[in-house]
This record gives structure tokens, sequence and C-alpha cells, in this order.
């Protein structure tokens, strides 16, 4: 039977993170509810911010050349991270780190045992400069896997980074030198002051 996990990618190399938070409902019909706000809200990804608190990085979803644009998440969008301060930013990414979401799955059933969304997310090149490196502090091989999940009735949310590693590939002297400063930041724990925040707020009620 496949599941949510599933979609994870497989850890090869570099480093792992896991931020997961969980919440218990008294029925399954109200886990189902929670779920689907839940599910929403993982999908509106320029309000992370908003889920996240006041410390969080700024996400927004753009088009094919790098323009912000409002919709729900799909399978092949792109959407940029502004980092807060004092993170310095690329110069590959114009200031802000890239990815796209390469994989969604969405499974809703509230008659059965478990339902969920998961959603994949790799850097990728600023697509303003699309002939360029990747614009993120991670490589191309890292990715973020983002699942909401209900089963029974208890609801998760949780991010699961794998094979992160510095993106100081085919990078200038500046972002080679800023990226692995960075990455090695968030592979030591410095990622979990933004996707903790994130998976909460997720299940807020």
């Amino acid at each position: 039977m496949h599941t949510a996990a599933d979609n994870i990618p497989p850890q090869t190399e570099g480093e792992h993170n896991d931020f997961i938070h969980f919440a218990d409902c008294e029925t399954v019909e109200e886990a189902h509810q929670l779920f689907l706000l839940a599910k929403d809200r993982l999908k509106d990804i320029s309000q992370w911010h908003v889920f996240s608190g006041p410390h969080s990085a700024k996400f927004a979803i753009t088009d094919t050349k790098g323009a912000e644009i409002y919709k729900m998440a799909q399978k092949g969008d792109l959407f940029s991270i502004d980092l807060p301060l004092p993170t310095p930013g690329s110069l590959a990414g114009d200031g802000k780190e890239w990815v796209r979401i390469e994989a969604m799955e969405e499974i809703i059933d509230a008659h059965a045992e478990s339902e969920y969304l998961t959603m994949t997310i790799r850097p990728v090149a600023n697509p303003r400069h699309p002939d360029k490196a990747t614009a993120h502090f991670f490589s191309h091989a890292s990715t973020n896997t983002f699942i909401v999940e209900r089963y029974l009735n208890h609801v998760s949310a949780a991010v699961y980074g794998r094979n992160e590693m510095p993106n100081n590939s085919g990078t200038g002297l500046y972002d080679t030198v800023r990226n692995t400063i960075v990455a090695l930041g968030a592979r030591n724990g410095l990622s979990g002051p933004q996707w903790q925040p994130l998976v909460k707020g997720l299940l807020n009620r």
C-alpha cells in the first residue's frame, strides 16, 4: 500500500532534517476538517510567513519569468524564498532562493484510515537567469518534502529535508562562500526556526 512517506526522496548524501507537529482530534470528522484546512494552508505558499510568525522568510509563487503571482500551489510551480535578515542574499538569485515543486500527491478520503497531501521541492536556477547556476544555498540534489496527513483522528504536518549539501558548484566566489556558510548553518539546526513554526502553524485551530 502506497503511503505519504513513500514520496520522500531517499537519503543518499549530505545531511537530513525532519520537523513534525501533531494534533489529536476528538473525532475522525474533526480530524478530516483540520486536515482539509492544513492542506489548503500548505498550498497557500504566499501566506506561509503568516502561518510561521514574524521571524519567517517570505515566500512567493512566481510565473516562469520570476514575476510574483498569487495562486494555490501546483506541481511545476516556481517559488522564491526571501530569507530574513541578517542572512545575506545570493547574487545568482537576485537576493532570493529559488525552488520548483517537482512532485505533489493528494489523497482525500474522509472515510479512509488516512489521507494526505505531499509536496516535494528542489532548488533550481533563478528564472530571470535560467542559464545560470542553481540559485539556492543548497545544491540541486537537495529536497524538502512537505506532508500534511490524517491518520484516524490524528493530523500531522511535517517537513523532511534530504541530501542537504552546500551549493558551491558553478557559482561565483561570493555565492560559493555565502552558500556554504548558510547551508552549514541550516544543516546544523538553523532551519528549525523556519520549518518548526510552519508545521505548527499549519495545524493551528
